[in-house]
């Protein structure tokens, strides 16, 4: 399994991304987690785009809205692709199109036949959590029923043990709720990395490293 979990794009470890990867190629990038702001979702994802190919990769949009209650294609697309790119905005909203496609199963999937690595920042990062308990202090939950029509879920996939706390001391994060967070996650005894905007977990096999 390969892994690179971001607080906000390539941290300050862009070169480690190319070393997990391997030859800069085709790269699924998913935006689902701006569902809720229509608006402002082609900004965002153009946002992405430009960096990814700044670095040599050939993104492709991969919509999972496309794909809802079609687990099979959706995994069948993935298999395309090897790595796949989850950018931030809402985690819960991720999560719930990662469920309602499949994409969920599908990356827990090919992440074990190391088929793809998954990079992913922000609400990419946070959904590979165990449990997302505590991130709605940082997103509202619910915006999924406005984006999903469904109830959010508060299960991550759980391919890392820690929870994830992104944005600790960002200019993004002017009220401090992540460093607020991490304070209520130590006092309750709960593994979790807190991110800087420069930090990364990067997981590589059996082997997680923290990035700072």
């Amino acid at each position: 399994m390969r892994l690179f979990l971001s607080s906000y794009r390539f941290g300050a470890h862009q070169r480690r991304l190319l070393e997990l990867v391997g030859n800069p190629g085709p790269v699924a990038v998913i935006a689902n987690a701006c569902d809720a702001w229509p608006s402002a979702w082609q900004g965002a994802v153009t946002s992405d785009l430009v960096p990814l190919r700044r670095l040599g990769f050939r993104p492709d949009v991969l919509d999972l809205r496309d794909y809802l209650g079609r687990p099979a294609e959706v995994e069948q697309r993935l298999r395309e692709y090897p790595m796949v790119w989850v950018r931030g905005g809402n985690t819960f909203v991720l999560r719930a199109q990662f469920a309602r496609s499949g994409a969920d199963l599908a990356l827990t999937t090919l992440l074990a036949e190391d088929a793809l690595v998954y990079a992913g920042y922000s609400a990419g990062a946070c959904v590979m959590t165990p449990d997302l308990h505590g991130i709605e202090a940082i997103d509202d939950p619910n915006e999924v029923r406005t984006a999903c029509g469904i109830e959010p879920r508060w299960d991550g996939l759980g391919l890392v043990d820690h929870r994830i706390v992104p944005h600790l001391d960002s200019p993004t994060d002017p009220e401090g709720a992540s460093r607020k967070l991490v304070r209520e996650y130590a006092s309750a005894g709960i593994p979790h990395w807190a991110l800087t905007d420069d930090h990364v977990v990067v997981v590589d096999g059996d082997r997680t490293e923290i990035l700072t």
